[in-house]
């Protein structure tokens, strides 16, 4: 197994995209009742697989990640061949960015001296969907990318105005 078997509930969800990998290999209702009753081995390796199909799948097309925890902000932005990251760390410790009042503090206040932003772009191993899973089961979640592109614009805007 490349990633790890979906949950129960995510099963559940993808219940018709499960009878169509059971199809695609002219397994039957019946004959999976049968394989889960007489070949629990054979039936738990037929979800893993499936499980690595959705994650490829997922990893696939996830083109931003984002980890956000009271105090740092990490945005990645996954392109083909590496990813891009903005940090932003926050020192007060009485800030928490994962709240409205935190962030609305943050946006406020990105110049402050308790606001420390990096920029990083790593390329990927042999495997980037491995290198996108690993973030995800330390607490990244797939976005659309909204925080990094605010945050990169911000960036460029600022280079723009430094520079003259």
């Amino acid at each position: 197994m490349k990633y790890r078997r979906l949950t129960k509930e995510q099963l559940e969800e993808m219940h018709p995209e499960f009878i169509n990998f059971l199809a695609s290999q002219s397994i039957t209702a019946s004959e999976w009742e049968e394989i889960k009753s007489s070949k629990p081995q054979v039936a738990e390796e037929e979800i893993d697989v499936f499980s690595d199909l959705v994650w490829d799948g997922v990893l696939n097309k996830a083109e931003y990640l984002e980890h956000i925890s009271p105090r740092t902000m990490n945005l990645f932005s996954l392109g083909e061949n590496e990813m891009e990251l903005i940090s932003i760390i926050v020192g007060d410790e009485l800030i928490d960015i994962t709240t409205d009042e935190g962030y609305k503090w943050l946006q406020k206040n990105l110049l402050d001296d308790e606001v420390k932003i990096f920029t990083a772009k790593k390329s990927y191993s042999e495997n980037p969907n491995e290198d996108k899973f690993k973030l995800i089961e330390s607490g990244a979640v797939i976005t659309k990318g909204d925080l990094f592109n605010y945050f990169d614009d911000l960036m460029e805007l600022g280079k723009e105005t430094n520079g003259f």
